[in-house]
């Protein structure tokens, strides 16, 4: 069973079913950079007597002296930052389970709140889905996706209700828009089937996006621009595969972290900003026949390998290899010549 986010029941008219959801999103591993107290240089910090006599430790090596190739040594070493709840008055570190949910209404005045006081606001859609109203997929703009979840019949006995309003949403072409209450917030939702199952996504607010503030355009477009800036995304026509993409900044960041560990010098990459286009209709032609030399190369490297594989003689088996051995042997007998 896949990890729940959210239990409760998804609701049509007079016919629910208890579900579950389960995100449809993971975090990609990323490389956490802590803060760290760097202390300045000269700054010796506090030493015990019986380590004074001891030798200091090697410095490292640093961005700064990689870059200018200068060899100095690093200040001491950095510690990592602890940040931990304190009374801002007297400094000292309090308790966490001290710390509870507040409001301040005006400055420095607050009002708190018990778990069981919050609890209490829970309303309908903390625990049921209504779906109020199905509409075109079309009609919805993706600016107001937020997070998407799977959802899952809960037990055997929602199986039957789930997949009767899945298969009736798919037949009539169209989604469900209902409201859940996720991390205290209640968020518009739209539910979609998808194969046997649903998936459901929670949607922005109105509030929370922004109109756009495009510019009109002061002259019409040149359609034949148009018509080679076609041609060129027809070349890079192909299938949306996020397996392909890679995270080159994470990448970059990681080789950084292995060079300073083992103290190698580390240079700055180059990134050469693209010229300003003068001649729009020039750059575009030139775009085009560099997109189509691509295709070509590609295409005659998919025939050299279709070549390649007729070249490759079948393998047959020995009953076929006696019976065709007497045309082969009258084949391969030499003619005499006519004097």
């Amino acid at each position: 069973m896949p990890r729940a986010s959210w239990k409760g029941f998804l609701r049509l008219s007079l016919v629910s079913c208890p579900i579950y959801l389960s995100p449809a999103t993971t975090r990609t591993k990323s490389i956490r950079l802590h803060q760290v107290w760097q202390p300045k240089a000269g700054h010796s910090g506090p030493v015990d007597d019986e380590e004074e006599d001891e030798q200091p430790a090697p410095a490292r090596r640093s961005f700064a002296e990689d870059f200018r190739g200068e060899a100095r040594p690093e200040p001491p070493s950095p510690a990592r930052v602890a940040l931990r709840p304190h009374d801002p008055h007297t400094g000292e570190e309090i308790e966490r389970e001290e710390v509870v949910k507040g409001y301040e209404y005006e400055r420095g005045q607050f009002v708190t709140f018990t778990p069981e006081e919050l609890k209490a606001l829970d309303v309908e859609s903390s625990k049921i889905i209504d779906l109020e109203t199905f509409v075109p997929r079309a009609e919805v703009d993706p600016v107001y996706f937020s997070t998407p979840y799977y959802v899952y019949p809960d037990g055997r006995i929602a199986d039957q209700t789930f997949g009767v309003i899945g298969a009736a949403m798919r037949e009539a072409g169209t989604v469900g828009i209902g409201r859940v209450t996720l991390s205290r917030r209640e968020r518009p939702v739209m539910i979609e089937p998808r194969d046997a199952g649903l998936v459901l996504i929670t949607l922005r607010a109105s509030g929370e996006v922004r109109a756009p503030s495009f510019a009109a355009a002061d002259a019409e477009i040149d359609a034949d621009m148009v018509a080679i800036a076609a041609m060129i995304i027809k070349r890079r026509s192909g299938h949306f595969d996020p397996a392909t993409f890679r995270d080159r900044y994470l990448e970059a960041l990681r080789e950084l972290i292995e060079a300073k560990m083992k103290g190698l010098p580390v240079r700055p990459r180059e990134i050469a900003p693209p010229r300003p286009v003068v001649n729009l209709m020039a750059a575009l032609k030139r775009s085009l026949a560099q997109e189509t030399g691509a295709a070509a190369r590609t295409a005659r490297k998919a025939a050299g390998d279709r070549r390649q594989a007729s070249l490759l003689l079948p393998v047959s088996g020995k009953k076929e290899d006696a019976a065709r051995a007497p045309a082969m042997a009258a084949t391969a007998r030499p003619r005499r010549r006519k004097v």
